[in-house]
């Protein structure tokens, strides 16, 4: 039977070859127009020849974006001898120092703020925990892949958010994305700060429900759109972030819990990038607005920033996060449970900010040395305050993406984002700052930033000579 199956596999694939079933092939890289460009008919598959080029989706939009922008960029950054930051690796723990591209750096492109997954117990943690259990659980939950360690953890989480249960998931896009897909439907508001993470965005669309954005950070905004569309919804629900990552502002939290709640709207915040940094212990926005846990209904946040290990996280009332776990598809549910190394991590990770307090208050001393030395440069860090991100504001994007490779040749690391992750002409360099930040680090990056960008204003206009000659040959 398989060597059947094989011969009439084999068929089929010489026949789709010789173009059978009248298919006219299409060309190895699609259908272009006289200028090389993908047509219309190609792009939307109106029309469009079937053959290996279109089954294979190299014509597809998203994809021939991808090769146009960064295949371009590539081949520009090798032509002038540098190297792309982008998927660069790095040898070794991604802490406050790392090293990439054959060189120790100093490392600003890492959101493990408290240094914990260099520290010894943590990592003794996710060892002991593959040496009892594996690599994997190889089951969802529910079926045959619990674990102890699951439940340690959630009711740590559970305690730390004044919650009567939590859960632990194996990705945090997959968390927030799942959760709201969970939460609401087609008759159903979701109300978004205008900053929110594309992961809640991506759950909106799966949910079906209706997404509106407010001003970011705005309570006055957001007052406005409920008084306008609150009554033309069954459930809303209010979706915010304790800490921004690309502003590096902190949510202003009692303010807008006090506008949802007057519109009878349910409220979740994001907090993979406030725990850990924010509150007098980094136990986030709870602890730093001592507020109670039943203030927001869902608590959601992430294991791989501050805690250095990887999953994500939801607190709340039992009946919620039962039904995250008996219901919801993503979470719990139709996916594989997390890895145990990944949970025993979390676990001591959670022990040693317990007792080492004194790493939330280094990062916060190198947070505010950073802001403050940064403004005494003449940096525009947007609305950056009190937290461990920081950006440098450049506008434009050449001069953001020229930056950061100039500053990876002089020994440091941090990204530049540009359009479309922030809107036209808001790109920046974004600097995460961790605990194990030295002020010389500091001084060292800003003062070479200052002479990079200064550099680069006196030769406006010239720097993307080759990456422009390529895009137009």
């Amino acid at each position: 039977m398989t060597g059947n199956n094989r011969e009439l596999a084999r068929a089929l694939l010489a026949r789709h070859a010789s173009g059978e079933h009248g298919a006219a092939p299409a060309a190895a890289d699609g259908a272009r127009d006289t200028n090389g460009s993908a047509t219309a008919a190609t792009v939307h598959g109106a029309g469009a020849p079937r053959g290996v080029a279109h089954t294979s989706f190299r014509d597809h939009p998203g994809v021939l974006e991808a090769g146009q922008r960064f295949g371009r960029f590539d081949k520009w950054v090798n032509q002038v001898g540098l190297v792309n930051p982008y998927y660069l690796p790095h040898e070794g723990v991604s802490g406050a120092v790392t090293r990439m591209a054959d060189r120790d750096v100093v490392n600003f492109s890492s959101f493990g703020y408290l240094d914990l997954a260099a520290d010894p117990r943590v990592r003794q943690a996710a060892k002991d925990a593959i040496d009892r259990y594996g690599t994997s659980a190889a089951a969802v939950r529910i079926v045959a892949g619990e674990l102890p360690l699951y439940r340690e953890l959630e009711a740590e989480i559970a305690r730390l958010y004044d919650t009567e249960a939590a859960l632990v998931t194996a990705s945090g896009y997959l968390t927030n994305a799942a959760a709201v897909g969970f939460l609401l439907g087609k008759r159903d508001l979701a109300v978004c700060d205008a900053l929110i993470h594309h992961s809640v965005v991506s759950g909106t669309e799966w949910s079906r429900c209706k997404r509106v954005s407010f001003r970011h950070n705005d309570p006055e905004s957001l007052e406005a759109i409920l008084k306008m569309s609150r009554r033309s919804f069954d459930r809303a629900m209010v979706i915010i972030e304790g800490l921004y990552s690309m502003d590096g502002d902190v949510v202003r939290l009692p303010e807008i819990i006090e506008v949802a709640r007057r519109y009878d709207c349910s409220i979740m915040i994001d907090e993979a990038h406030s725990f850990g940094t924010l509150g007098a212990t980094g136990h986030g926005v709870r602890e730093l607005f001592d507020l109670p846990g039943d203030a927001v209904d869902v608590w959601m946040g992430t294991l791989s920033k501050a805690l250095g290990s990887v999953g994500g996280y939801l607190a709340g009332n039992r009946e919620l996060v039962d039904g995250f776990k008996y219901v919801a598809g993503g979470l719990s549910m139709y996916t594989a449970a997390p890895a145990p190394s990944a949970i025993g991590a979390a676990l001591a990770a959670l022990e040693v900010l317990r007792d080492e307090p004194d790493r939330v208050t280094r990062l916060r001393h190198n947070s505010e040395y950073f802001h403050r030395r940064a403004e005494e440069y003449g940096f525009d860090i947007g609305a950056s305050e009190d937290s461990p991100i920081i950006p440098v504001m450049t506008g434009a994007d050449e001069p953001a993406v020229l930056a950061a490779l100039a500053m990876l040749q002089r020994g440091f690391s941090v990204n530049a984002i540009t359009h479309p992750v922030v809107p036209a002409g808001e790109a920046r360099l974004r600097f995460f700052i961790n605990c194990r930040h030295t002020e010389q680090h500091m001084d060292q990056a800003l003062a070479t930033l200052r002479e990079v960008l200064d550099g680069l204003a006196d030769t406006a206009g010239q720097q993307f000579t080759l990456a422009h000659e390529e895009q137009h040959s």
